[in-house]
């Protein structure tokens, strides 16, 4: 029986030591209310304060099973919580613990933080099934 993962590891700087406190708080807040819950909406990655106390960026990344659509939540309910601005993007990983087809690849999303929405994603299944049928590999 093969394993499969999903895997990511990523900064996102918040601008200051205190948002990134906050950004722990919250992120504890939400499991602590997702406990019980069928469908977690924070579950599959965890989040460090880098350079503690002094740092304001957060290390998202998975231990085995990462969770992409949460972590883009996650993000998404920061930004308006902090008041984050600009662009942010991270990347993901698709493997399995055994050679199967259609197992491996990957892909990444670029978040509005501003706007608070994913403004574009990108996955190597799509773009190699795209590039196979003759499309243009770089629209």
């Amino acid at each position: 029986m093969a394993d499969y993962f999903t895997h990511f590891s990523c900064l996102l700087d918040v601008g200051s030591p205190d948002k990134a406190a906050r950004a722990l708080a919250l992120l504890q807040e939400l499991r602590a209310a997702d406990q019980d819950a069928d469908d977690p909406e924070v579950a599959g990655f965890d989040l460090v304060h880098q350079n503690a106390p002094e740092g304001s960026s957060l290390w998202i990344h998975d231990d085995e099973h990462g969770d992409v659509e949460a972590v883009i939540r996650f993000v998404l309910r920061l930004a308006e919580e902090l008041g984050l601005t600009g662009l942010w993007g991270f990347q993901y990983a698709l493997t399995c613990s055994r050679p199967r087809l259609d197992a491996f690849g990957g892909g990444a999303h670029v978040i509005d933080l501003g706007a608070r929405k994913s403004i574009g994603w990108t996955g190597s299944q799509e773009w190699l099934a795209a590039a196979l049928n003759g499309e243009d590999v770089d629209a």
